[in-house]
């Protein structure tokens, strides 16, 4: 239902509406362990800043990047470069230097609520602007500091911001809180993992007489208490060493240019880019009628072999799926296990990538068969997948709740920044 508002509704630019532009210092500061964090463009996402993938700096240098753009609550971070236009807020109680590229924006209350600012600068209106004077380059196309400022918005009534602010947070609160839910989950299960399979904690616990903790007493009793040779040292007694590909298969994904779409029923194409951000977003299309085994649908793992080594459990929504990228599946291994041993091994995955200096970084197959699994008994298994499967299963619908929410909020953001909707 409509508010009726378009006659309360200006069109401001920004400087007339309050909100002023702070520029950052254009170098970068040494890496220290200093719980101070040095945010830059890979760091935004979704709206939101993920700090525990930022630099650490130091003390001092936080103070001497911060004289002239220290971030406040409620202020918004304004990428320039790489992704110029993507912006993302900043919480109370941070300790942020901002990288190069990137400005904060900052609303003084009188016409811009504060916390709508980071609304207004998310919806479409802000886009059409940010099209309208983006500068295309050779290499990265940018938004220039004296542009930003007389991006013309519609502004409107600050009650309505007030509950509109209101509305949109609780979207983003619940599906903050189910990214908190899934690191949570994600954590526990790789530190279960690493006890049981990597450091086999309780098996050594049985073996010594001490009194193992963490799992139920019916799983401790199922594991050996003693140790036996192996291919790669002492191992549980009765378990298995296998290559990371004999328990699981990883099908290489498809040059899709070769299924080029039809306009009918046709798939976003499933790449790297797409797997870094679990969604689908600026995805190229193809044809449906690839084989089937190609097509990737939520609660797949996914793997990036190739540029930006990764794996994830996808819920980006059904799509093909692109060469430098395996599907991950397996016909006698329940998912969790496959996908906690890939997780496992990723870092010396990207070793391998790491060291190829003179072409983009990959690994082979024959890597895979390197990567060592260790594989318990079938009632040891069995009893495990009663632990970790639930929460597999529980991350997958975080994500797909997650994700709907987000599509509704999308939905109501251009209207509710043009006072159409009643939030009463």
């Amino acid at each position: 239902m409509g508010l009726k508002m378009t006659e309360k509704l200006e069109y401001l630019k920004l400087i007339e509406a309050g909100v002023s532009l702070i520029d950052c210092v254009h170098k970068t500061p040494s890496e220290a362990f200093d719980d101070y964090r040095y945010i830059a463009i890979p760091q935004m996402k979704n709206g939101r800043v993920n700090d525990r993938e930022a630099r650490r700096i130091s003390y001092n240098d936080y103070l001497e990047w911060t004289k002239k753009a220290k971030p406040q609550i409620n202020d918004v971070i304004l990428s320039r470069r790489c992704n110029p236009g993507e912006t993302a807020f900043v919480p109370d109680g941070v300790k942020w230097a901002l990288g190069q590229n990137l400005v904060l924006l900052r609303a003084d209350g009188a016409k811009v609520y504060p916390p709508y600012l980071r609304w207004l600068l998310r919806s479409t209106q802000w886009w059409e602007q940010v099209n309208k004077y983006i500068n295309v380059g050779a290499i990265f196309d940018s938004l220039k500091c004296a542009d930003v400022p007389n991006f013309i918005l519609p502004i409107p009534d600050i009650n309505y911001q007030k509950k509109a602010a209101h509305v949109l947070n609780l979207f983003d609160d619940k599906i903050e809180l189910n990214k908190k839910m899934n690191e949570t989950l994600t954590d526990l299960a790789v530190n279960i993992f690493k006890d049981l399979f990597i450091d086999f904690s309780t098996v050594k616990s049985k073996a010594e007489s001490e009194q193992p903790f963490g799992l139920n007493d019916e799983i401790i009793s199922l594991l050996p208490d003693s140790f036996e040779e192996s291919s790669i040292g002492m191992v549980p007694s009765g378990w298995r060493v296998k290559d990371l590909d004999e328990i699981a298969n990883f099908l290489n994904g498809l040059a899709l240019q070769k299924y080029p779409p039809t306009g009918e029923g046709d798939l976003p194409v499933i790449k790297i880019a797409q797997l870094r951000i679990n969604s689908t977003k600026g995805s190229d299309l193809a044809a449906s009628d690839l084989p089937a085994e190609y097509i990737v649908n939520d609660g797949d793992i996914l793997f990036s072999w190739s540029g930006t080594l990764e794996v994830r459990i996808w819920s980006g929504g059904q799509g093909a799926l692109n060469q430098h990228l395996f599907k991950v599946t397996s016909d006698s291994y329940p998912k969790w296990f496959y996908y906690l041993w890939c997780n496992y091994h990723l870092k010396f995955f990207r070793g391998i990538a790491e060291s190829k200096a003179t072409t983009m970084g990959h690994i082979q197959r024959k890597h895979l068969s390197d990567a060592k699994v260790v594989v318990p008994p079938d009632e040891v298994m069995d009893k495990l997948n009663k632990i970790f499967a639930p929460m597999i299963s529980k991350i997958i619908e975080n994500e797909l709740e997650a994700r709907i929410l987000e599509r509704i909020r999308n939905i109501f953001l251009p209207k509710i920044v043009l006072g159409e909707l009643n939030l009463n």
